[in-house]
Parts: structure tokens; sequence; C-alpha cells
């Protein structure tokens, strides 16, 4: 039985993927990013700042002013449309020391018109366990912007009430290992699979030896390796520069919802079908007129409504496609029949319904 599962495997027919660095597939388990999140002012705003209505902008403005030793009675809380609340958020990468900078992304709380021209006030970035792990700072870059006429007209590009500071936070403390230094490396697939899990391990066992490298499931490998920290540096560097043939690659289409957008991998491919696409267009229009009467017929004047419809059918073409198109083949067709978005994905979905498509449906 093991004779004939060696010889099934040697015959697999291996799509010709592109060989990628070994870490780049995987995942070490125990060094991981963690999330930031903390709560500041934007300062000097030219007047788009947050309204008076949001009370907690003026409140956390009276906390820091006295902080400054500036005492101000609680009944009239400082106004300023200079002052905008915000939410700061940044990434703390794995290993990251005290000293270091990290990119932090500002996002409005309140009803802030443009966080153009501000400046993040001293903000504490914490973690999900209260502890404070860096310290936010600086001038914003913000991409968007918002010009507002006196008749209440305006004007609107991209987005103006977040922005980011590049390297605008300090980190203050180091996050602990999760991992204690043993005998073995958990390595986690990013995209669990068989063939790529059993080409990571002959590529590494290769390398190092049989049997330094196993697979627990799909998803996980273990990787025998130096206990000592020098030691386990120069391991992990070499398993850095191994080039590893990732799996076959899984057909998918994903749908967004929301935006209309489509997005197919190039292992997308169709069994032979006909597609046949049209659409059916209605137009109504409504007009107001009015019924005169004629002279001397004691009539009165009466309001008339007007209705036009317009029935529209788009001439259908079919397309035929053969076996095992591709998906340049795929796209080339779906264009000539002119077809939108959401049509595209009428179109797949019902290719999927059929039975011809080879491919997974995402929808996001």
């Amino acid at each position: 039985m093991k004779a004939l599962i060696a010889g099934l495997l040697s015959s697999l027919l291996v799509l010709p993927v592109a060989a990628r660095p070994l870490l780049d597939l995987v995942d070490i388990q125990g060094v991981r990013d963690n999330q930031l999140v903390g709560y500041g002012l934007v300062v000097g705003l030219p007047g788009s700042g947050d309204k008076t209505q949001i009370k907690f902008a003026a409140q956390s403005l009276n906390n820091m002013l006295k902080q400054f030793g500036v005492q101000l009675d609680e009944s009239s809380l400082p106004k300023s449309k200079n002052v905008a609340a915000v939410a700061v958020t940044a990434t703390l990468p794995a290993n990251a020391s005290p000293g270091q900078t990290l990119d932090v992304t500002i996002m409005s709380l309140g009803d802030a018109k443009s966080l153009h021209g501000g400046s993040l006030m001293l903000t504490p970035l914490r973690g999900v366990d209260g502890k404070v792990y860096a310290l936010a700072q600086g001038n914003l870059v913000v991409g968007g912007l918002n010009a507002t006429g006196q008749s209440g007209s305006s004007v609107t590009v991209n987005v103006p009430t977040a922005g980011i500071i590049p390297s605008g936070a300090i980190v203050e403390r180091s996050v602990a290992q999760l991992y204690q230094p043993d005998s073995e490396i958990t390595l986690n697939l990013r995209q669990p699979d068989y063939q790529t899990a059993r080409n990571l391990v002959t590529a590494i066992n290769e390398v190092f030896g049989p049997d330094v490298a196993r697979a627990e499931h799909k998803g996980k490998l273990k990787v025998s390796a130096p206990a000592d920290a020098n030691s386990r540096i120069t391991f992990m560097s070499m398993l850095q520069d191994i080039d590893v043939q990732e799996g076959r690659q899984r057909p998918r289409v994903v749908f967004n919802s929301r935006t209309g957008t489509v997005v197919m991998n190039d292992v997308v491919r169709v069994k032979r079908a006909a597609v046949s696409h049209g659409s059916l267009t209605i137009t109504i229009s409504e007009q107001q007129g009015v019924s005169q009467p004629g002279p001397f017929s004691n009539g009165t004047t009466t309001p008339v409504q007007n209705s036009a419809v317009n029935v529209e059918e788009r001439a259908a073409n079919m397309m035929l496609w053969p076996e095992g198109s591709s998906l340049e083949e795929i796209v080339k067709a779906i264009n000539a029949l002119g077809a939108t978005p959401a049509e595209l994905m009428s179109i797949l979905i019902a290719l999927d319904n059929a039975g011809a498509l080879d491919a997974e449906l995402l929808v996001i």
C-alpha cells in the first residue's frame, strides 16, 4: 500500500507554478503583529473641526487643558471648531523594540469636515490588554479635501476625514513573545493545501536532512530547530532562502456586492457552454397637462396626467465557449456581450448553477 501511494504521488501532474520563498507561504506560530488603538485630539484645523453638538470633543479638550493647569467651569465647555476628536490606530510588528517608530492612521469620530492641516496631540496607543505600547503625535497627511461655499454648496474629493502620520508613533514597550524556544518550530500555511504542505516538507528535508520537518495536516508543519537563539536565527535564515513550489491554485471568483467588483484568478476554467445574454429596458415618462374646455361651454379646466411607456429589448447574441476556456477567453466573450459587472455576476452564477464553471464563487 505504501509503495502504491508513493507511486501515485510521484505520477501526479503539478501545474507550472513559480517557486516562492518558503516564509512567504507560512506564518511562524508565536511571531505575529498586534493591533494598537487610541483616542486623541487633532488641533490646528481651519474651522473644519467638530461642531458644538459633539460633546465628547469639548470634554476631551477641557480635560487636556486641565493637565496644563487651565481650569474651566464644567458648565461652560470650550467651543472650538479648530479641534476634532479622532481614533488613532497602528500595527505593532513582531519583535518591535522601544524606540522604533510606527505609521499611524487617524480617523474622525465626530462631524468634522476635514482634518487637512491638523496636528495630532500626544496620544497613548494601547493593546487589547489595556497597556500602553506606543505614543503617537505629529502632523497629518490627508489625501482628501472639502470646500464649502456660503450658500451651503460643497465639494468633497476622496476622504478628508482620515489621514496618516508616517513614523508618527514611538514604541514604548515590547510585546512578550508568545512562544518559548524549544526543539520545534510550528509553521502555519497561509493557504492550507495538501500539495503545498508536501512540497514544504520535501524542500526542508532536502536541505537539513530526513525527518526534520513533518506535516501534522494540510495547514500545519512541525520543524525541528535548535533551541539556542543564535543557532535558531541562522536556521531561520536558511529556511528563508529555500524556494518552494506552491501547490495547485484553487480556482476562485470573488464578487464584491457593494462595489460591483469581480475578480477571477488565471486558473478559472469553464466547460463547454453556450451563453445568451440580453436586457429589457422599460421607460415610463410622466407629463402633466391641462384639459381646457371650449369657449362658452361652461366647463372647468382640469389637470390631466399623460403617461408614455416605451419598451426596448436589446438583441441577445449567443456565445459558445469551448471546453477548458481560459480567463482571457472568458473576459473577451463577456466584453463582446457588452455585459456590466452586475450582469457579469449573473452570467457566472448561471454558469455555476449549470455546472459549467470550474471555480468557487465567493461573495464579500
